[in-house]
């Protein structure tokens, strides 16, 4: 790798509402920008903008809330409609207590509410709605990562991260969710530290490092900046999505 990287994030994004061509828009945004891009520079989209261009909503008054969801309403003290949601995009609800939820969502994430979100995303006359992940954030990478290649003729990465909290630790970061063009886990068992010993557990999360760098631009309330190109990294290892982030449940230890 470098021995610098470089952080830019691309102005003017405008409002996403479902069904915009979110690569042309970013490829419109970058123009307006003149900046670009080349090969090996990564592009790390804001997860909810993947999400509202993928129609990802759910209007809560649509939303018939189980007894099983009325029930858990009670013990945590959230809209059980909202809950109903969370339940349905979880595997398992790993811990709760008031007006708390952590659930292992279907893509094996484990997360605050299922990853559902209610901030930065318009209510329309009025109505609530949620926003849910993608349905599959490394196909959306992929995808993403076809258009920007072939309007630069260039090999880009491309990263979907969103914000997560953290056992033993306050406060969120940015973590990949989707990954396209660059290993989202590096293996460096078996390779010499300094003085020549190997590594015996040693991984890294490369897609969670630079997505947590690109948080630093986007911020998490209103600063519109949902997409940031990262420059100077290369990397020699072969790609590798980010479901390989995902820990195996029986290696959890916090399960």
């Amino acid at each position: 790798m470098a021995k610098s990287v470089t952080y830019f994030a691309v102005p003017e994004i405008p409002l996403i509402a479902p069904g915009d061509d979110l690569a042309a828009t970013i490829l419109a945004a970058l123009k307006a920008a003149k900046y670009p891009l080349q090969s090996h520079d990564v592009v790390v989209i804001a997860q909810k903008i993947v999400s509202k261009s993928e129609d990802r909503y759910v209007r809560l008054k649509d939303v018939r809330p189980s007894e099983k969801a009325l029930k858990f309403a009670e013990q945590v003290g959230k809209d059980p409609r909202y809950l109903e949601v969370v339940l349905s995009e979880s595997e398992e609800i790993v811990r709760h207590r008031p007006n708390i939820v952590i659930a292992a969502h279907r893509l094996g994430y484990v997360m605050a509410n299922a990853g559902i979100d209610q901030s930065n995303i318009e209510h329309q006359d009025g109505e609530e709605r949620v926003l849910l992940l993608p349905r599959d954030p490394d196909r959306s990478a992929r995808e993403l990562k076809v258009a920007f290649d072939k309007a630069f003729s260039a090999n880009i990465g491309v990263i979907i991260n969103d914000s997560f909290g953290r056992p033993w630790r306050n406060g969120v970061v940015g973590v990949a969710l989707g990954v396209a063009g660059l290993p989202a886990l590096l293996d460096k068992i078996g390779a010499p530290d300094m003085f020549g010993r190997p590594l015996q557990i040693t991984e890294i999360a490369i897609a969670d490092e630079i997505a947590a760098g690109a948080s630093l631009l986007m911020g998490q309330a209103a600063e519109k900046l949902p997409v940031v190109v990262v420059r100077g990294l290369k990397f020699d290892e072969e790609s590798r999505p980010a479901s390989a982030l995902v820990r195996p449940r029986e290696r959890d230890m916090f399960r």
